[in-house]
């Protein structure tokens, strides 16, 4: 498995050990999906390029393989450091799993004492899951950064090179680090809970500051892009982003709270890392371009285009589609691209905040189908707040009008065209205005009257079926959906707290199922994932500093019950939320 990979994959940074500090960088997900990841590329980079270091990647095994890293097979016990990159809370478990069948110490505390060394070694973790709510897998690490790595890493690795010439005990070490901006040392501070389980105090203690302040790359002169190049990527092409963030202020996205400010990279530092594309590589795969201008987006399409290249993205917004990308879409040779509504009707786009209307959606459809792009999928989150049977039935009512618009065009070129709507269940997130609601789309009265996770389930289960039986009236549509019971697993790691850890720690090694963890550990799902929290109620997360004003997630609330309009971020002019105060 491991030589396969390897003869496959271009890129991988090979260094002899001797005179070097090991770094073993995790990512606890299989190898296709982590070598797609372009965050845990550029730590990759990031860690190599130092010369006194040698970062070698472990992924989550398959089929049984060793537990081991892929370039020169070596076991997490003969790492003295182990940095984490994870992105996504279903991962947690995964990461537990990793650190137990690699014979570490999994707990921080366990490891405080010992002196950093292999089998004892100092734990960092990041990646955008632990920027958002850390809490969960906290008491796993010695230290977390928060936000991203650039401007952090090497001052970080400084320290610690400093220290370790000097012998510095472990606390030492993470006493130096709480100086540093962005890095989080969990063992540092305490939580308080009343008998509800809700947080009362967050105490910290050694000299550690009230509040971390998450760290961002402000600018650079070289746009983050793929430094590793494999046919088994999930997402084999070359990478590039066009900035950070996203200005649009959709309600339901972590990413457009705790990115903030958006930042869309210079033209130049763009054009850099596409000069850096190796040649045989032919596919380009554009990040962020749901913030790009129109104008943006058009040139650098009319780039690809000029020098033959084909583009690929995950999604694209409905109202950002140019003449320019159309046409290099239809040369790329795509057979389908994916559209997100995101919400049900029109009514539910404003209370989410996503700026677009079934006119949007529509001519959007006309120009991909004229383009000779026949597989048309479609994105819809089901659960919403106010979410009810009515704008289900507009839904299904838009995809037959979508269906009716396309169809024609389709004929005219003697083919069939088909749609996909991939429904998932909304899953309210920290940072955002929406992370005082329940999960399952309940409202206050409802999620506090039943008090029970199923009632959560079966809300979405009705509408599932409600929709499933709207939709198979529509010819040439096939419906997706996700499991709502998987899904509850992600709304509670999502906000939940430490005393997840041991949950997590079943779940990875395979003694519990996620529903036997939370009874064993005397834990709600329904307090985590339903349970409605106040405006003025201290979470687990606030722990850190986004920079987000207070109160401001709680009116854009409101503000999303009296469907009233945000507009999107202008660095240059808007102070609203507070970050660029």
């Amino acid at each position: 498995m491991r030589a396969d990979i390897l003869a496959a994959e271009s890129g991988t940074i090979r260094k002899k050990w001797k005179g070097r500090l090991p770094v073993a960088l995790i990512y606890p997900n299989t190898y296709p999906i982590a070598v797609s990841n372009l965050g845990f590329q550029q730590v990759y980079g990031l860690l190599n390029r130092r010369e006194e270091i040698v970062c070698e990647r472990v992924v989550y095994p398959e089929n049984g393989a060793p537990l081991r890293s892929l370039e020169s097979n070596r076991p997490l016990a003969d790492f003295p450091v182990l940095c984490v990159s994870i992105s996504f809370e279903h991962d947690f478990p995964r990461l537990a799993a990793m650190l137990a069948a690699g014979g570490i110490a999994p707990y921080a505390a366990e490891r405080s004492r010992a002196p950093v060394a292999p089998g004892a070694p100092l734990i960092i973790m990041g990646g955008v899951a632990v920027f958002m709510n850390p809490e969960p897998i906290a008491p796993f690490a010695d230290v977390m950064v928060i936000g991203e790595a650039e401007p952090v890493f090497d001052d970080l690795f400084i320290l610690f090179g400093e220290n370790r010439r000097g012998r510095l005990e472990r606390q030492d070490l993470l006493r130096a680090f709480c100086g540093l901006r962005g890095c989080y040392v969990p063992s540092f501070y305490s939580f308080s809970y009343d008998a509800d389980g809700r947080v009362t105090t967050i105490e910290p203690s050694r000299g550690a500051p009230e509040r971390v302040e998450r760290i961002y790359l402000p600018d650079t002169a070289e746009a983050g892009h793929s430094i590793l190049f494999t046919d088994k990527a999930e997402l084999s092409m070359y990478m590039v982003e066009l900035g950070r963030g996203c200005s649009r202020g959709c309600r339901f996205c972590a990413a457009g709270f705790i990115y903030r400010p958006p930042r869309l990279w210079p033209k130049e530092a763009i054009l850099k890392a596409l000069d850096k594309r190796p040649e045989q590589i032919r596919r380009i795969g554009l990040l962020g371009m749901e913030m790009a201008h129109s104008e943006t987006l058009a040139e650098f399409s009319r780039l690809l285009h000029r020098d033959g290249l084909a583009l690929s993205f995950s999604s694209l917004r409905a109202d950002r589609i140019t003449g320019d990308l159309v046409c290099l879409l239809a040369d790329s040779g795509l057979k389908s691209v994916a559209i997100a509504p995101d919400g049900a009707s029109e009514r539910l786009r404003r209370v989410i905040n996503k700026g677009l209307c079934e006119d949007d959606l529509l001519a959007a459809a006309r120009q991909l189908v004229r383009a000779g792009i026949l597989h048309l999928k479609l994105y819809v989150m089901l659960g919403l707040p106010t979410e009810t049977m009515r704008d289900l039935d507009e839904l299904a009512a838009m995809l037959a009008r979508l269906r009716e618009t396309v169809l024609p065009i389709a004929r005219k070129q003697g083919r069939m065209m088909e749609m996909t709507l991939s429904v998932n269940s909304f899953v309210p997130k920290p940072w955002t205005p929406f992370q005082y609601l329940s999960y399952g789309g309940l409202s206050r009265r409802e999620a506090l009257s039943s008090q029970e996770a199923a009632s959560a389930l079966v809300a979405l289960k009705q509408k599932i079926r409600y929709l499933r039986r709207m939709v198979q009236k529509i010819p040439n549509i096939r419906l997706r959906v996700d499991r709502p019971e998987r899904v509850l697993e992600q709304a509670v790691f999502s906000r939940g707290d430490r005393r997840l850890a041991p949950v997590l720690m079943d779940m990875g090694t395979g003694r519990r199922t996620f529903r036997q963890a939370m009874k064993a550990r005397g834990l709600s799902r329904w307090q985590y994932a339903i349970r409605p929290r106040d405006a003025d109620e201290l979470f687990c997360w606030q722990v850190l500093d986004h920079g987000v004003t207070s109160g401001y997630l709680a009116q854009e609330m409101q503000r999303a019950f009296a469907e009233k309009k945000t507009a999107g971020c202008d660095t240059l002019l808007c102070k609203r939320c507070g970050v660029c105060r």
